[in-house]
């Protein structure tokens, strides 16, 4: 029996972890969190019964409680809760999918508490790379990834065998809606607009970063942290099929992909059941059927905010969480009509270019500049 924590339960990776869940009887759900969605939160504890739930606020917990009187599930509330939820004694792999920097003191507890982690909370890494990264090494914890280009990478490395022997990195992109608009285009795009994607259903902050590219400069940052890859070795494609989720090219010029049907059940499953795989998908892969895939370069004239995420990279220190709480405080004034589309990616690079950098050491450190972000983008809104 696996015990498992799902720190976002009622969000896009949180419910589809738990469908995996009900297909595979050697898991059990020790806790749940959610931020605000407790009618959901209440119906996922009455199905599997965790021996903890954590609201977003004190009064929804106190809500959910009554809500939950009925049974002897334990409800907690905010960070301090999420933090409890991940070091349950007896929980052995915490699936991290708590949206933004929400997510850094919970993941950060539970590798403190020697939990594996299956991280979906890219922003733990963009923001805290270094910090992380080291304090799992001490713990002896593995940091499983969620999001399907870094699940590729990660499947692809398996038959590594030192990493003198990769080239590069390959991520790939699926372009977002608006892969053939033009920088003018662009000025028009609305937030309904902004939220269809083509080819995955995700959240809508995802969602909007995928649209702006801001989420494969994400996705570059921690895959540096993920794989110990420098900037120069991690390339992005763009890849509008969403078929090939990432590649590694060897120093002798083979490359390996992952290829799968663009379901986030798959690297989600993965992560769950490592080094193992489970029968979890009834639909399968038939390149028959697709017929063609097609890679262009990025259109980084277009979409500026991937170069901005290597520039964030190459400086290091707290910049790249500068470049990630930007992006959040940019993206939730976008969906509150208070920006327009075009101005996410200005005000991340204004952010950048008025920030005065400091080492990433602490966690504090990190977190003072995903404030000092949030608090340029609400003062230049």
């Amino acid at each position: 029996m696996k015990n498992i924590v799902i720190l976002g339960s009622t969000g896009s990776i949180g419910t589809q972890s738990l469908d995996i869940v009900r297909k595979s009887p050697d898991m059990k759900v020790l806790g749940l969190s959610a931020h605000h969605n407790i009618e959901l939160l209440e119906k996922q504890a009455r199905e599997f019964k965790p021996q903890m739930v954590c609201a977003g606020t004190e009064a929804l917990a106190k809500e959910l409680a009554l809500r939950l009187a009925d049974t002897d599930i334990k409800v907690v509330c905010g960070t301090d809760g999420m933090c409890t939820l991940a070091t349950i004694p007896e929980a052995e792999i915490i699936v991290t999918s708590v949206m933004g920097i929400a997510g850094l003191k919970p993941t950060i507890a539970a590798i403190q508490a020697k939990k594996n982690i299956a991280l979906a909370n890219k922003e733990t890494l963009v923001a805290a790379g270094a910090l992380v990264t080291k304090l799992a090494r001490e713990n002896g914890v593995k940091i499983l990834p969620v999001d399907s280009e870094h699940s590729a990478v990660f499947q692809s490395l398996a038959g590594l065998q030192s990493p003198k022997q990769l080239r590069r990195i390959i991520l790939t992109a699926s372009g977002g809606p608006f892969r053939t608009k033009t920088a003018a285009e662009l000025k028009n795009v609305t937030k309904e607009m902004a939220l269809k994607h083509p080819n995955w259903s995700m959240g809508a902050k995802i969602t909007i970063d995928s649209s702006t590219m801001v989420n494969k400069g994400l996705e570059v940052i921690e895959a540096h942290w993920l794989f110990d890859a420098a900037p120069a070795q991690i390339d992005v494609v763009v890849h509008p099929q969403s078929i090939i989720h990432s590649m590694v090219e060897f120093i002798d010029g083979s490359v390996i992909a992952q290829l799968g049907l663009p379901d986030m059940r798959l690297p989600i499953a993965y992560a769950l059941t490592y080094p193992d795989r489970a029968p979890i998908s009834s639909e399968f892969l038939s390149l028959a059927d697709i017929g063609t895939l097609t890679f262009e370069k990025p259109h980084n004239d277009v979409f500026p905010a991937l170069p901005l995420a290597y520039e964030a990279l190459k400086q290091g220190g707290t910049m790249c969480a500068v470049y990630n709480g930007a992006d959040e405080a940019a993206v939730a004034a976008f969906l509150n009509d208070k920006i327009a589309y075009t101005a996410i990616t200005d005000v991340i690079e204004n952010a950048m270019a008025s920030y005065t950098n400091t080492a990433a050491d602490t966690l504090d450190a990190v977190l003072n500049a995903d404030l000092w972000a949030r608090e340029f983008v609400a003062s230049h809104i």
